[in-house]
């Protein structure tokens, strides 16, 4: 079998990617729960799609990461890709509980 190794490099711009990626979908949950607070959840549902594009940014990036090492390749992780995943694993969570949020918000608004 013929294993690659990614250099340190490349594995910091798929971190940085992730980072990126991820503050961008924490970003608009954020602007999404705001937003509902006010009464607007037609935009808090927009700015959740939004936060799901960026989401997908991100599971392509972690996607072709983990496709390479079960084909393969082998990975010295710097802790920058560590934090990366950290971000991607907060950010959505983040989202999950903005989307709790906005629902709570409509019921309230409802009354």
């Amino acid at each position: 079998m013929n294993k690659s190794v990614m250099n340190k490099e490349e594995l910091y711009s798929l971190a940085f990617q992730l980072i990126l990626h991820a503050g961008n979908a924490r970003s608009f949950a954020m602007e999404a729960m705001q937003v509902a607070k006010e009464g607007n959840f037609d935009e808090a549902e927009a700015k959740l799609t939004e936060a799901d594009s960026a989401f997908n940014e991100a599971h392509h990036v972690q996607t072709d990461l983990i496709q390479k090492e079960a084909g393969g390749s082998e990975y010295d992780i710097p802790l920058i890709m560590i934090h990366a995943q950290d971000h991607l694993m907060t950010a959505l969570t983040l989202k999950e509980l903005a989307r709790e949020i906005i629902d709570l918000h409509k019921l309230i608004k409802k009354d």
